[in-house]
């Protein structure tokens, strides 16, 4: 990392450095580090907490934050030694509930800013660690309807047939039909209270949805197969095209128009400008590992982990390939590593366009 160009966090709209100035490690977890405040040490008189209420008791001040319990132990450090460093510079007491168990964290202090100060640090430190969190939820358009379902199968079957001698080519690496789907935008939804933040959230979009689909299904075509690398002899992933039939960008609308939302409310990380809208029909993730599942986004598999497939044979014969035709009417809140009685993901959360 530049120390000169530390990474920011945004917080509540407020803007903080990221200065790592000691590396604490966890049995099983990824490096963790203490989060030095970008500011002075000295606790400014007029420091105010814009997220949260701070009230005076007989004692000094007290403030309680909701942080999920599987981020406790990052606030907690080794042996204690976070909380000890944040309780020694801020000049507080943190309180936090037993691992495992959902609650608040309690901030006391003999001074307004001394709590200002420490509850801004734990948001920071909060912040910082949820980003390595892995996503348990995503935003879904569902491709699982009947006739799309007949066609991969049938895509699934023939490119068996024509094309089982290119290398690494095998049934493990196709998709399940009754998961196919459009990723919008992965979360990661640490407690129930978060996944009901974003079930409230999808449901406030129902209404620009509605304006953009005019209240009506959209009815969209899957036709056509692309790669995402420069070399279609080492392919990983394969997907199908997706398109709203009368040509417009209805369905690229809403996708983003949903990230936007959701990244406004601090719910999920915009990545790009726009998002991809891809159906995966292949993953060579999957021939690792059967409960992998493909949700489009990125995960923390090494190129080590994959084996690659020739995908040249099948570009070639299955570029135009027609899937079929569908009316989409639902966004989900999908949960990852799930299955309803459809054998599509559960839903945690849905809205209809009409």
């Amino acid at each position: 990392m530049d120390v000169l160009r530390p990474p920011l966090i945004n917080i509540n709209g407020r803007i903080y450095r990221r200065n790592i100035i000691k590396e604490e490690h966890y049995e099983g977890e990824e490096d963790s580090s203490y989060i030095e405040p970008s500011e002075s040490e000295e606790l400014a008189e007029d420091e105010t907490c814009d997220s949260h209420f701070i009230e005076q008791t007989e004692k000094g001040y007290r403030c309680a934050i909701e942080v999920p319990s599987v981020l406790y132990k990052y606030i907690i450090g080794k042996k204690g030694e976070t909380r000890k460093r944040l309780e020694s510079n801020t000049k507080t007491s943190i309180s936090i509930p037993k691992q495992g168990v959902e609650g608040q964290i309690v901030i006391t202090g003999s001074s307004k800013a001394a709590v200002s100060s420490a509850v801004t640090r734990v948001e920071v430190l909060v912040e910082s660690f949820r980003r390595k969190q892995p996503f348990t939820h995503f935003l879904s358009f569902p491709l699982n309807d009947s006739t799309i379902q007949e066609g991969f199968l049938k895509f699934k079957d023939e490119v068996l047939k024509q094309c089982s001698q290119d290398h690494g080519v095998e049934e493990s690496i196709f998709q399940n039909p009754a998961k196919l789907h459009l990723t919008i935008g992965t979360l990661a939804l640490l407690s129930d209270a978060e996944v009901q933040k974003a079930r409230e959230h999808l449901q406030e979009c129902q209404m620009f949805i509605r304006d953009i689909t005019e209240g009506k299904p959209l009815l969209l075509e899957v036709t056509g197969i692309e790669y995402m690398n420069d070399d279609p002899a080492m392919v990983d992933v394969l997907y199908a095209k997706v398109n709203v039939k009368d040509g417009s960008d209805k369905l690229q609308v809403i996708a983003d128009q949903l990230v936007e939302h959701f990244a406004s409310a601090g719910l999920m990380v915009r990545e790009w400008d726009r998002v991809k809208l891809h159906g995966t029909v292949i993953n060579t993730l999957f021939r690792k590992d059967s409960t992998v599942e493909d949700t489009g986004a990125t995960g923390k598999h090494t190129m080590s982990e994959r084996e690659a497939f020739d995908a040249r044979n099948i570009l070639k014969k299955f570029n135009g390939y027609c899937f079929g035709d569908f009316e989409l009417n639902t966004v989900l809140l999908s949960q990852r590593y799930s299955s309803d009685c459809t054998g599509y993901y559960s839903s945690a959360g849905s809205i209809c366009f009409s």
